[in-house]
């Protein structure tokens, strides 16, 4: 309800008097045309509780009162606002632009409107108005109070902290010279924009709850964002279709109609069927889809249908107003002249003769209609309350914000929104402060600065690295609890014990990560905030949430364990079932398998690698008498524990992906992943032959050394010329015997092969690998059967070759035709390990393997290309030696990506004339590209895993390294 005395005059700027703001509308802008007809007054409730009156044409369609009301507030950006009212069936529905307010409204006289905020963006800093802003921040406020953001109350605390400063203003040092410095850095925040960053970030963000039930009855909720439809149980999201999956959405009677495009990744059936209350709600929500996926996917306004000559079939309902590009561009491509605006405060309420606050908690109900926090004196009882009306807030949470906003002497009271000094000093008004355009495209200085207001501590560093990654492995859980399985459930050639074992195992272990990204994205959020040294302990630790973590995944023990039977049972199912197969295959083609499917499927045992790291890292960093080391320290014990008790079956499975990787990539071979064979070394060498030297692709294993060409296959496989046994090899550097640079020879059977190498440092690694297979081949029972199909012929070394390019590693993902010598075994994927050691004419081993598996790393980076002049922002995985590169770490698949084997790393020069600090580059032949991070934390932490990846290790280089700190 509207109070009386809240209604102002059209004219008057929300509320206040003072001009505390700047807005970027032009004056004289002329107001809407109205057409001719009676003038009927209609109100609206603004999102500061004002309500405004504006006499409108009874005729008027509902873009004139819309403009209107822009207009009136000075609003460049309203595309992002609607007019939302109560329809005879007690239903808020959004007022139509296009048509008649007098045909949506029928007693307008007694209807208010609202003014609200109708699409949220993913990214708070596309808002480019501090008008904007501000009024995004009005209605996160609403949402809060109103139960419909629900969040934690660590959540909660860092929004009502921000919430706070805007009620009462900017700090003042010397008017506050005594509050504690927790308070001083809480109001000197510039408390909107951080509002947004930290509400954005919510699941509930911008969500607003249709009731459905689906075909088995049972109770969920539907709800469209930036990125598609949202499936609800609860308040928990449960599922969610982008608009890229989804290929029509459509409505019948009372049933709401979701239909996906073919796809292999799509998680259920090809047409989804939800049952609404009523077909009114049915079509409400099919019209905010509508709505919604117009605004955020296209680039302009969708044009009118043409009208049906006779018949009309279908609703004519469409999207009217610009889209967020249209509206991003006309902000930037205009200068408009800053105006001021002004700010509305609540009333700060003044209350002397309330109990302390230990009795507070008696006082209050669960849940209150009014937060209270209580201002302290220490040497007296007498209190000073401050009632912020609308926060619906927990005791709990009460209590911890009034401990963090305690006096350790009260010197001021807060009377009607203005801040009094007790000793009789001039009143000071209290106003929010003037925002810089923060949420415009960035100079360089301006990211510069926007760095340096976040922590540098190393500790906060580890603990975003921490978060980043979890986010990263937490999508690559969801590939195969939701997608690959998804996959599995609509294929009747799937074993059903396989796919209890799949769900049995990965589901707990998803369960279990996503709470705990929730818990770490809550922790960081307040770490970032304001803090001091009172609760520096409480906010600024990992320590607690890692211990908590280690002590959950020990009781998942099982699951962990049971990871290698889920490879092995999948492949044995694969096997028996050519469909299977054929399936597989085509799931690992799709975008959003980025990587091997077998490398998705031993993840979590990889993530103990970064958890011991990670908790190394802080162990060595704290001293011992910190608070968060003894928490790290006994979850350090528990990770290496587990991970004490699951490597021995790591180190086996590994290699058996590997085994199976190269069996896909290799035709003419059969039996390749067999009980004892174990892969040493791939990757290029030049045979010297007749025709000089001609570049192969050799696999060096325990037992034999096979050699392959690269054919003219449209299935990027290689085909084996030869196999050659270990047994009695010997091999000898033979360089001054043919004149040849980084040649030796391979002597086995009567034979010799000479082959030589890119670099002296690649010879050597393949010599000492070689030398050692030929110890283990002496140790070998039998392996070394015949590895070569019937069907090949063994001297067919004068297959066709091509010479190919770089840029034939870009088109690995089309599908491929199925031909070939086995023709059920073509679809690969043309990116694996294998073809980038092809094309850049380099190796890697399997001990590069094991240190690849440790050096993950994800984050953002600035990228920038030799010879341009920006920056460009991307969310960046480094995994499986390659860099895979998002917009933001929300995608669901890589938009590029860059195979580092091959690559150099080094710093940025001076001579390179970047003049920003820790950037690094990348260089391969003329390719270079520029790096840089936000702290010198990370500029190492990429320096050290990228170098893995560029630079192969040799046995006895990986023997004698140590671990940097």
């Amino acid at each position: 309800m509207v109070e009386q005395g809240q209604t102002s005059l059209a004219g008057q700027r929300l509320g206040a008097p003072e001009t505390l703001g700047i807005s970027t509308l032009e004056p004289g802008h002329k107001p809407p045309a109205m057409p001719p007809g009676r003038l009927v007054p209609i109100r609206v409730l603004l999102l500061d509780d004002s309500e405004e009156i504006f006499d409108i044409s009874h005729r008027a369609s509902g873009r004139v009162l819309f403009e209107t009301v822009c207009l009136h507030l000075n609003l460049i950006e309203g595309d992002y606002f609607g007019l939302e009212f109560q329809s005879h069936h007690r239903k808020m529905v959004w007022l139509d632009l296009l048509k008649p307010i007098r045909k949506q409204i029928t007693r307008p006289k007694h209807t208010v409107l609202r003014f609200v905020v109708k699409f949220f963006p993913p990214d708070h800093s596309l808002l480019l108005e501090e008008l904007t802003r501000y009024l995004f921040a009005l209605q996160v406020r609403q949402d809060l109070a109103s139960g419909r953001l629900t969040c934690s109350d660590a959540s909660a605390s860092l929004l009502v902290s921000h919430i706070i400063q805007s009620e009462i203003g900017d700090f003042e040092e010397t008017q506050f010279s005594q509050t504690k410095p927790f308070l001083i850095s809480l109001l000197k925040k510039k408390n909107n924009y951080r509002l947004l960053e930290v509400a954005s970030r919510l699941e509930m963000y911008g969500i607003r709850l249709h009731p459905a039930k689906d075909r088995e009855g049972t109770k969920l909720s539907l709800a469209v964002a930036h990125g598609g439809v949202l499936v609800f149980q609860g308040h928990n999201r449960i599922n969610n279709f982008n608009w890229s999956k989804i290929r029509k959405l459509s409505f019948k009677r009372r049933r709401f109609l979701i239909k996906l495009r073919a796809d292999p990744s799509n998680v259920n059936q090809d047409t989804l069927e939800f049952l609404m209350a009523s077909r009114d709600c049915c079509k409400m929500f099919w019209k905010v889809c509508v709505e919604y996926h117009a605004f955020f996917r296209l680039f302009e306004e969708p044009r009118p249908k043409p009208k049906p000559v006779l018949f009309s079939r279908g609703s004519s309902f469409r999207f009217s107003g610009r889209t967020q590009k249209q509206v991003i561009d006309y902000v930037k491509e205009n200068e408009f002249k800053k105006l001021p605006f002004d700010r509305k405060h609540s009333r700060v309420q003044y209350n002397s003769s309330l109990s302390p606050l230990r009795s507070a908690q008696h006082q209050v109900p669960n849940q209150v209609s009014v937060f209270t926090y209580e201002c302290f004196q220490i040497h007296t009882s007498h209190i000073r309350t401050i009632n912020i009306k609308g926060i619906c807030l927990r005791p709990v949470l009460m209590i911890f914000i009034c401990a963090c906003l305690s006096f350790s002497e009260v010197t001021c009271a807060l009377v009607n929104g203005h801040a009094e000094d007790c000793r009789g000093a001039t009143p000071s008004p209290l106003i929010s402060p003037m925002l810089n355009d923060t949420g415009a495209i960035r100079t360089d200085d301006e990211e510069d600065n926007r760095r340096k207001n976040c922590p540098t501590d190393n500790a906060y560093c580890i603990a975003k690295e921490l978060l980043c990654t979890e986010r990263t492995y937490l999508k690559d859980l969801e590939l195969i609890t939701v997608s690959f399985q998804g996959v599995l459930d609509k294929e009747d050639c799937v074993p059903e014990a396989l796919k209890t074992l799949l769900s049995s195992t990965y589901e707990p272990l998803h369960s279990h990560h996503t709470h705990f990204l929730q818990e770490l994205e809550e922790r960081l959020s307040l770490w970032e905030g304001p803090c001091s040294t009172e609760v520096k302990g409480e906010m600024q630790r990992i320590g607690d949430l890692l211990l908590k973590s280690a002590q959950e995944l020990k009781a998942l023990s099982g699951q962990l364990q049971m990871i290698s039977e889920c490879v092995f049972a999948l492949e044995r199912a694969c096997v028996a079932s050519r469909r299977l197969e054929c399936v597989c295959r085509e799931f690992e083609l799709q975008k959003v398998c980025y990587i091997p499917l077998n490398v998705f499927l031993l993840s979590p045992l990889h993530r103990l690698l970064h958890y011991r790291q990670i908790l190394d890292r802080l162990c060595k960093h704290y001293p011992p008498t910190h608070t968060d080391y003894s928490d790290c320290r006994a979850a350090l014990d528990d990770v290496c524990e587990l991970e004490a008790a699951l490597r021995p079956g790591l180190e086996q499975i590994e290699n058996y992906q590997k085994l199976l990787e190269l069996q896909k990539d290799l035709i003419g071979v059969e039996h390749l992943a067999v009980a004892g064979r174990q892969l040493i070394r791939l990757g290029c060498l030049s045979k010297l032959s007749g025709k000089g030297l001609q570049q192969r692709m050799f696999f060096l294993f325990n037992d034999v050394l096979l050699y392959s060409t690269r054919g003219i296959t449209s299935a990027n496989q290689f085909t084996v010329h030869r196999q050659l046994p270990l047994h009695g090899m010997t091999i000898r550097e033979s360089e001054d015997e043919w004149g040849v640079p980084h040649s030796f020879t391979l002597m086995v059977q009567q034979q010799s092969l000479v082959v030589a190498a890119c670099s002296e440092s690649e010879m050597e690694k393949w010599m000492e690998d070689l030398k050692m297979a030929v110890d283990m081949a002496e140790e070998c029972n039998g392996l070394t059967a015949d590895l070569l199909s019937a069907s090949k012929d063994v001297k067919s070394s004068g297959a066709s070759e091509v010479v190919e390019s770089e840029d034939d590693l870009c088109g690995s993902r089309t599908s491929l035709p199925r031909n070939g010598n086995n023709s059920g075994n073509t679809l690969n994927r043309g990116n694996t390990t294998a073809h980038v050691c092809w094309h850049r004419n380099t190796s890697v081993s399997m001990l590069d393997f094991s240190i690849a598996i440790e050096n993950k790393l994800s984050g953002n980076l600035l990228r920038k290309f030799k010879n341009s002049n920006g920056w460009q922002k991307l969310w960046v995985v480094f995994t499986n030696f390659t860099l895979f590169f998002y917009k933001t770490h929300e995608d669901e698949y890589p938009l590029a990506s860059l195979p580092l084997l091959g690559y150099s790393v080094t710093h940025a020069g001076e001579s390179e004339n970047i003049h920003k600090d820790h950037v690094f580059k990348l260089h391969f032949k003329s390719h270079i590209y520029y790096f840089r991070t936000e702290s010198e934390y990370f500029f190492e932490r990429w320096m050290t895993v990228i170098r893995s990846a560029t630079v192969s290790a040799s046995r006895t280089r990986y023997l004698n390294r140590t671990e940097p700190d």
